[in-house]
């Protein structure tokens, strides 16, 4: 098994474990893969849900840009949410369990197809 393979375990382990939610395996491994190398990044890897500038960035870097979501509130909303369901207290929230939850969230699973 190869690291990416290993930390798509993690990321389901989590979904299962931390935010209750039984993963969509071939969905995972292709958020996972469009996170690309900052997988492998102990910083990148990971959402800092203390920070705005963080949160920024996964509001227009992923929902808008690569989402194709139109920018409001409600995508601030949605972050929270899916903070929230991982656990604010959890240390690691990892970046692409965060994009496959705000994925989820909005039904846009097909611009992974």
């Amino acid at each position: 098994m190869g690291r990416r393979d290993e930390l798509i375990e993690r990321y389901a382990s989590d979904l299962r474990e931390k935010c209750g939610v039984n993963p969509d395996m071939d969905l995972l491994r292709k958020v996972t893969i469009g996170c690309g190398p900052s997988i492998y990044d102990a910083d990148a890897c990971t959402v800092a849900a203390t920070q705005q500038h963080e949160l920024d960035t996964v509001r227009t870097g992923f929902l808008i840009k690569k989402l194709g979501l139109p920018d409001g509130p409600e995508l601030n909303t949605a972050i929270d949410a899916v903070i929230e369901q991982y656990g604010r207290s959890e240390r690691n929230k990892y970046r692409a369990v965060v994009y496959y939850l705000l994925t989820r969230h909005f039904g846009k699973e097909g611009v992974y197809n």
